[in-house]
């Protein structure tokens, strides 16, 4: 998710751009903004394995970052048409077209060179060498063995990379010539997977420059738009995530129990805000994904049905991040949208869809929805729940510091539901949930985490735990690592 973060900026400042124009104002400013903002969208490629590495590491460290750089300029640039000409002994038209993909946008490469260097950094950061060369040792090994198996991913791709290529493009064109009813299997798939977080996965090949279809960066720049399909895979995600979200909150709050409502109620308004203003439904979703998994199956189809509904008539709309008000505001001056005002037609039509669907739904298959049967909320008001500041000292010699902030009490509930820090192997976090390697997953007390403020708590096999706590997870994943480091 952290080269993904980036893009709001480039949305905005092609924004700024855009409206310059479609004002007739300042006509070279404006194509300077649009070209600085186009300049970040080249650079998907490297944005993405130096965020994969980071993302995929033990430890967010400079050192994998720049493990990563290396791997990825090495990678792309030995196997540019330039370069490839005179290693190959032919003249640069003669080299397979597949390697002009070769540059900063190759997002395919970066994944992968992302999770070498994540690799070599978890295996080799701790490496210590004879003394003679003492000084390559720990870090400064992770970028210089990155570059050695960069060098074999190089060799690797000289014979495959046309064939993946092919793969790549085929599936992209499929997916085209589908039309609207490709624009409903992503939705529909995109949904499915946000239990697993494999979700973002598939966003690449519609969204990025993977199979062809690079969508953000076409709406966004212009470049290779198509006026009324540019936009398909993400237009409609606005009517789903503005409306039906908080249409779905508000089913979920007529039909809690008497005395839960304040609590659901607190609940479903934090998320609904989120996922109108920004676009993001993880805290909604994981509320009835697993109690209510029926819920989340009509969630997925009407995700499907609104993209269907979009691409059909070609009603579209952009975003840089997510499909809240915030990059539809921007999506109105872009002049790749096509009709994007029906979207909010289509919202308030979906809004009302998702609520009476949901009721419907809640009322007569008896669903334990927030606030209902076994899926009661705990009072915010009692001892279990309460979440004030605790004090945590570090236990020098010298000094002794107190570090205090209001999620201060929610991480250290939360580290304590998951067994402890003894427990935890390895820490980082995405747009909205944490996510943890475990030494043993059944030390996990769900309870007390949700009670720490989670949302929803996912495990897989043995060792993998996911807490999702919304858009605030970073100050909750800094504050545990803090205490994870303190003594």
């Amino acid at each position: 998710m952290l080269p993904v973060a980036v893009l709001p900026a480039a949305a905005i400042i092609v924004g700024i751009g855009n409206a310059l124009t479609a004002m007739g104002l300042l006509p070279t400013v404006a194509k300077f903004f649009s070209s600085a903002g186009s300049t970040i969208l080249e650079q998907l490629g490297i944005l993405f394995a130096i965020g994969v590495a980071l993302g995929m590491a033990k430890k967010n460290d400079g050192a994998v970052a720049l493990a990563a750089a290396v791997g990825f300029f090495l990678t792309t640039v030995v196997l540019s048409p330039e370069k490839l000409a005179p290693l190959l002994g032919v003249k640069q038209s003669a080299v397979d077209s597949a390697f002009e993909q070769m540059n900063n946008q190759n997002v395919f490469i970066g994944l992968i060179v992302g999770l070498i260097a994540a690799y070599t950094y978890n295996k080799f950061s701790k490496t210590e060498l004879p003394a003679a060369l003492s000084f390559f040792s720990g870090k400064r090994l992770v970028p210089i063995l990155t570059a050695f198996f960069s060098i074999i991913l190089a060799v690797i791709m000289l014979f495959v990379w046309p064939f993946i290529f092919s793969l790549i493009v085929a599936f992209g064109t499929w997916i085209i010539n589908l039309g609207p009813f490709g624009a409903f299997l992503y939705g529909f798939f995109n949904r499915l997977l946000i239990p697993t977080g494999l979700h973002h996965a598939l966003n690449a090949v519609f969204w990025f420059d993977l199979a062809g279809i690079n969508d953000i960066a076409k709406f966004q720049t212009g470049d290779g738009a198509v006026h009324g399909v540019t936009g398909r895979y993400m237009a409609g995600f606005f009517p789903v995530m503005m409306f039906g979200i908080p249409g779905a909150a508000l089913a979920m709050y007529h039909t809690a129990e008497s005395k839960q409502k304040k609590r659901v109620y607190g609940l479903m308004l934090a998320g609904s805000i989120s996922a109108f203003f920004v676009g993001v439904t993880e805290p909604i979703e994981f509320a009835f994904m697993f109690v209510a998994p029926i819920l989340f199956v009509i969630h997925a189809f009407l995700t499907g049905l609104s993209m269907f509904i979009a691409a059909l008539f070609h009603w579209t709309a952009g975003f840089a991040f997510s499909a809240g008000l915030i990059d539809y505001v921007l999506s109105l001056i872009n002049p790749v949208a096509n009709h994007p005002y029906m979207l909010i037609v289509q919202g308030l039509v979906f809004f009302v869809l998702y609520y009476v669907i949901f009721r419907f739904a809640i009322k007569v298959l008896k669903l334990n929805t927030p606030g209902r049967g076994d899926n009661l909320l705990p009072d915010p008001t009692s001892d279990e729940a309460t979440t004030g500041d605790v004090e945590h000292s570090d236990d020098s010699s010298e000094t002794s510091t107190v570090t205090t902030n209001k999620y201060t009490k929610i991480a250290s509930d939360i580290l304590s539901g998951l067994g402890g820090k003894e427990n935890i192997m390895t820490l980082t976090n995405c747009a909205t949930r944490l996510r943890m390697e475990l030494h043993d997953n059944t030390l996990v007390d769900e309870t007390k985490i949700k009670h720490a403020g989670a949302v929803g708590v996912t495990q897989s096999g043995k060792h993998n735990t996911q807490v999702i706590i919304g858009t605030q997870v970073q100050q909750v994943a800094d504050e545990i690592e803090s205490q994870l480091e303190s003594k």
